[in-house]
């Protein structure tokens, strides 16, 4: 359609330049945070298998001190893994935790690997703060490798000094019971039952959100409502242009 003859670029001829530079900014954003949620459902899926796959493998060894930098969460994170050696359990630390099982901690032991360095252990919950002595022996354990939690949780802070935990936060832990070297890593030991009952191993909560698609359908449909409404406010603005 073309303009009248001699036509100034009134009132109409701006909001139809405004609409159309607006509209085409806010579709290019709803598309592109569209496409991060594939992206982003696409790697999520990928976590999902390569954490499944990890899960039913057999255990192998935990990581020694030669392969600890090259320890991640990507790569690492729920491996089983296995190890054999002595607790110490006079260096155990209670972390809180609240589990199927009620509010209680989790008991974090230091294992002495018979390869001559320590891995914290999370031998599982315990309800309250009495004392569960840890196997003398030789001990095998198996469980999954876990990432230290640097800091705490997100409404406290770990407390040393005062012997309160709120995170396994591994390298704090190693500090504060005088370890060393410790692995950078704890491992989750399994529901192999201990003696009495306690500590209650096995309870690792393995599970991601998956909403991406659900954020994806939202954004590329907000995206469709704005070239609807773009388009119905450019034709207006041209027609009432034209009647001048």
């Amino acid at each position: 359609m073309t303009p009248p003859t001699g036509a100034r670029p009134p009132r109409s001829w701006r909001a139809l330049v405004a609409i159309g530079v607006l509209g085409l900014a806010a579709m290019l954003a709803f598309a592109a945070l569209g496409a991060w949620q594939v992206e982003r459902r696409a790697w999520k899926l990928g976590l999902i298998a390569r954490t499944g796959e990890r899960l039913a493998a057999a255990p192998v060894p935990a990581p020694g001190p030669g392969e600890w930098a090259r320890v991640t969460r990507t790569r690492d994170e729920y491996r089983r893994v296995s190890l054999r050696g002595h607790y110490i359990g006079a260096a155990r630390t209670l972390v809180a935790a609240s589990t199927e099982y009620g509010p209680g901690y989790w008991a974090m032991t230091p294992l002495r690997d018979d390869r001559g360095y320590m891995v914290l252990v999370n031998r599982g919950f315990v309800p309250s703060a009495a004392q569960r002595v840890a196997p003398p022996g030789e001990v095998r354990v198996v469980g999954l490798l876990r990432i230290t939690e640097p800091g705490g949780d997100l409404l406290r802070s770990n407390a040393p000094a005062a012997g309160r935990w709120y995170s396994r936060d591994v390298a704090a832990i190693a500090a504060a019971r005088h370890l060393s070297p410790v692995a950078p890593f704890f491992v989750d030991a399994d529901a192999t039952p201990n003696p009495g009952g306690y500590p209650i191993g096995g309870l690792t909560v393995v599970s991601f959100t998956n909403n991406h698609l659900v954020y994806a359908i939202t954004w590329l449909t907000l995206m469709t409502m704005t070239a609807v409404a773009t388009t119905i406010g450019l034709r207006h603005e041209w027609r009432a242009w034209a009647r001048r």
